[in-house]
């Protein structure tokens, strides 16, 4: 469904991300659970800073994205957004309540289990590169990763969906699992990397991942340039 200026529904985004942040800010995860249950919605953009600000801080406690508002209902944490859609909106839950649950632990495994060591990553490698602890910090955290993959892989086998058909649960650990495609551990298990792509290549994930994208019109805020400067020069002395 398109983005809509007067939809009741209304999620927060950035107006600006790095590079390597764009297609992965969480807001995506819940323009994708949207599109798959069929409402439209407007955008709130943020500008870098204006998260950290009393106001968002009201509706986000912690000064992140997204956010969700439907009339009195405030929402924060994207898991908790897509869980609520699925709830609220037909398409994302089966109707069998066994089935429902066994939905929402794959959510859950891709929140709680797959997504923090995946994301240890990326603080050791981006954010916090040039600490002195983050190189030594790599090896534990790529087999932790690893492990996890491999048991997701096990796990789904032959199949097409970790829970038979497409539901919330996918979609989440889709939207997890795609945070490190391309950088060669997705790869190793043949049976994910092809979880992933059929995944994204649903019409709703490539309708919200373009919505997205059109959103990053904002600029950079003061300081980046020298950092980002800094932060290539550290990457270029460990690697």
């Amino acid at each position: 469904m398109p983005v809509e200026a007067g939809a009741a529904i209304t999620i927060t985004a950035f107006d600006w991300v790095p590079d390597f942040a764009k297609g992965q800010v969480r807001d995506l995860r819940v323009r994708w659970a949207l599109e798959e249950v069929g409402q439209d919605y407007a955008v709130r953009c943020l500008q870098q800073g204006q998260q950290k600000e009393a106001a968002h801080r009201a509706l986000q406690p912690f000064g992140q994205v997204p956010t969700y508002q439907e009339g009195d209902l405030t929402l924060f944490e994207s898991g908790a957004i897509v869980w609520h859609i699925a709830e609220r909106f037909p398409g994302l839950m089966p109707e069998d309540i066994g089935e429902r649950v066994r939905a929402l632990q794959w959510l859950f495994a891709a929140l709680n289990t797959l997504e923090p060591p995946i994301m240890d990553s990326s603080i050791v490698t981006i954010f916090e590169a040039a600490e002195p602890w983050s190189a030594p910090r790599l090896p534990g955290i790529d087999k932790r990763i690893k492990e996890r993959l491999q048991e997701a892989s096990d796990r789904l086998g032959a199949a097409k969906w970790f829970t038979g058909r497409f539901t919330v649960g996918d979609l989440m650990m889709v939207s997890v699992l795609r945070i490190i495609e391309g950088e060669g551990l997705i790869e190793t298990f043949p049976n994910l990397a092809e979880y992933v792509a059929r995944g994204t290549e649903w019409p709703a994930f490539q309708r919200a991942l373009a919505a997205q994208m059109a959103g990053f019109t904002g600029n950079p805020p003061p300081g980046f340039d020298a950092w980002m400067a800094e932060l290539q020069a550290t990457q270029g002395e460990t690697t």
